[in-house]
């Protein structure tokens, strides 16, 4: 798959640039929402997940914790639903919870647009088009992101990130970035609770597979 110029060289330069002055400028609010999430959701403020990148090199992604701890009486996790408070959801839904992700931007880990890093569960049951997603950098935001974001059905979401593979330029980032800003602005198409309206990828493979 051949690149441009633009995907090549001058978007990492972009990411790094913009990456850093956002930290700088974006720092008061982001010390602010730690100290939040430390006295409303306890430690650790930071939520890592391990996430495949660009090809399916595998990196810690960091997000603000927006789930409680609460188990049951046997020590197990709750349920999504039952330990996303309130102050979890106004994260997601303005997502303040996705600030710590330009650290991964500005190290190398993730670009400011290129498809969502997904669970590395997922990595088994991508068909060969939508592989392409790992041949470019993951992104904070993408195409699918701007046009349905998680209540997408996969087929559409998956589709939608090998085009941008395909595709990389200058504009369509810039398009893509104005109406993120937008939609964040808006809290349009964003599912707080993920697993209420996300069917999981791997399982949704398996029956299909098996049916």
């Amino acid at each position: 798959m051949r690149q441009g110029v633009y995907a090549r060289y001058v978007k990492r330069i972009l990411d790094k640039v913009l990456s850093g002055t956002a930290l700088i400028v974006f720092s008061p609010v982001m010390a602010v929402t730690a100290c939040l999430v430390r006295i409303k959701l306890g430690s650790p403020v930071i939520f890592c997940q391990e996430r495949p990148g660009r090809n399916e090199k595998i990196f810690r992604m960091y997000k603000f914790r927006t789930m409680t701890d609460a188990r049951d009486k046997k020590g197990r996790l709750l349920p999504d639903e039952k330990r996303l408070t309130e102050f979890g959801s106004f994260l997601r839904r303005t997502s303040l919870d996705e600030l710590p992700e330009l650290w991964n931007i500005f190290k190398g880990d993730m670009s400011i647009v290129g498809p969502r890093p997904l669970l590395c569960s997922y990595l088994p049951y991508y068909t060969k088009r939508e592989r392409l997603r790992h041949k470019v950098m993951p992104g904070l935001t993408g195409l699918s992101q701007v046009n349905g974001r998680n209540l997408l059905a996969w087929d559409d979401r998956l589709e939608m990130d090998a085009v941008y593979a395909e595709h990389i330029t200058f504009l369509g980032d810039m398009k893509i970035i104005l109406k993120t800003a937008a939609k964040v602005f808006e809290r349009d198409g964003v599912a707080v609770n993920t697993a209420a309206v996300e069917p999981n990828l791997a399982e949704e493979r398996r029956k299909r597979k098996g049916s």
